[in-house]
């Protein structure tokens, strides 16, 4: 919001919401030079957190589409996969009321080494939420598979320390995966 106090970005853009591993996308403008983006993640944050707060972080920049990563924080916290799904579906409902004809995006919950023991369940959440975007129309971006080995593990490569949030090999995985589902 200090940001846009001092230069809003343009409306009409592709808005990336949602945890840590967007606000932590620092290459999105180099990644997609072709379109306007704006990063609006934040650290920490649930997919409740963006419906609760969709007219501060979505909203104001009335965007072409609306890229959205979340739901790990959220089975982090010991939320059952399908109240994360109910979240991600009233966010769509908030997005699609102050922006109708906005896309929507969902990049699929991923696996990391730090959280594997709750692989089930973010597979459970991706589930609803890709048979949700297939029946209404939206994106649904799997990236789960492109993060795992031969092994059938996440490819630690891939991650940074943490064990959490990905490196540069990681987002380059993503921006492959991503950048054929951005609108014009």
């Amino acid at each position: 919001e200090e940001r846009d106090r001092r230069q809003m970005p343009p409306r009409g853009g592709v808005l990336f919401a949602g945890s840590s591993t967007i606000r932590m996308w620092k290459t999105l403008a180099m990644d997609f030079p072709d379109h306007s983006v704006i990063n609006r993640g934040f650290g920490g944050s649930q997919l409740a957190d963006s419906v609760r707060f969709s007219d501060r972080i979505i909203t104001p920049y009335h965007p072409r589409q609306v890229v959205i990563y979340a739901g790990g924080n959220d089975i982090n916290a010991g939320k059952d996969p399908d109240l994360v799904f109910g979240d991600f579906v009233a966010l769509v409902k908030a997005i699609h009321r102050d922006s109708p004809k906005a896309r929507i995006a969902f990049i699929a919950s991923a696996p990391n080494p730090l959280r594997w023991k709750q692989v089930e369940k973010v597979k459970r959440l991706n589930s609803l939420v890709a048979d949700y975007c297939r029946r209404h129309g939206l994106t649904f971006i799997d990236v789960f598979p492109l993060m795992l080995g031969a092994d059938g593990q996440p490819k630690p490569e891939i991650f940074r320390n943490d064990r959490l949030h990905m490196n540069d090999q990681g987002y380059a995985i993503w921006k492959a995966a991503v950048a054929p589902h951005l609108v014009q």
